[in-house]
């Protein structure tokens, strides 16, 4: 399987409140290298213009970020939209604060495999991205293994960020490799050590280990590896750059 690198547009947020800061910023990302963008943090625009610039630019909407409200309550709209951007995976952004309980894990393991069925008539597969909060136990289970078993694999694939799983306690080449045959894009940061505290790096900056991941991600099915960064320590874009200058030195092509 081929595998492409993909730049988290969250990253970018500050830089994309209307459409002509979406167009300026995807021709920055596209001139860094990457082929591929998954959509979240953008301001308002018609999805129809956002193709045009994402075709301009010869970039591929590999994945959106879905608040899990939205899905329940507009999945007409989310659906016409993904087909109106050629986009076929779409994964909830984070789980409702509401369903940070046990029997919370359980249900939203229902919901989102019912959720994830009527995006599969559609050819639109459905994700889940994961924080750290997930890595709490309930009894002898953590949340994420709750809401990976009682789903159905089918239909729920996982969208794990390595930073957020070292974040939790846990291990990311472990749940790489779990969840392997469940998984086509990943979420690719770093973590480093600043005054003390945990902090987000770029890739290949910080003290995960990459090529036990990168080996365990290309064993596992992943497609699309794509860099995010919540928070830099620099310009936005120079962390975008780095991180794929050093994914691809890490000789991800």
């Amino acid at each position: 399987m081929s595998s492409v690198i993909g730049a988290q547009l969250y990253t970018l947020r500050d830089y994309l409140k209307t459409p002509a800061d979406i167009a300026k910023s995807m021709k920055k990302v596209r001139e860094i290298g990457y082929e591929a963008v998954q959509l979240s943090g953008l301001g308002p625009i018609d999805p129809a213009e956002l193709k045009k610039i994402l075709d301009g630019e010869g970039l591929t909407a590999c994945a959106t970020h879905v608040g899990f409200f939205k899905l329940q309550n507009e999945l007409e709209q989310v659906i016409a939209e993904h087909k109106t951007l050629a986009c076929d995976f779409v994964a909830v952004s984070s789980m409702p604060g509401e369903y940070h309980n046990r029997e919370g894990y359980s249900k939203f393991a229902k919901e989102a495999t019912e959720i994830g069925r009527k995006l599969q008539k559609e050819g639109i597969a459905l994700g889940y991205h994961n924080h750290s909060f997930e890595f709490q136990k309930y009894g002898d289970r953590l949340g994420i293994e709750i809401l990976y078993e009682e789903s159905d694999p089918k239909v729920l694939s996982a969208e794990l960020d390595t930073y957020w799983i070292q974040h939790g306690g846990s291990d990311p080449i472990a749940w790489i490799k779990k969840l392997a045959g469940r998984m086509s894009v990943i979420h690719l940061k770093d973590m480093t050590i600043i005054d003390g505290q945990q902090a987000m790096a770029e890739v290949g900056e910080g003290n995960l280990n990459w090529p036990g991941l990168l080996k365990a991600c290309k064993e596992s099915g992943v497609k699309w590896y794509v860099v995010e960064q919540d928070t830099c320590q620099r310009d936005p874009f120079e962390s975008l750059a780095i991180s794929f200058r050093n994914l691809k030195a890490m000789g991800l092509n």
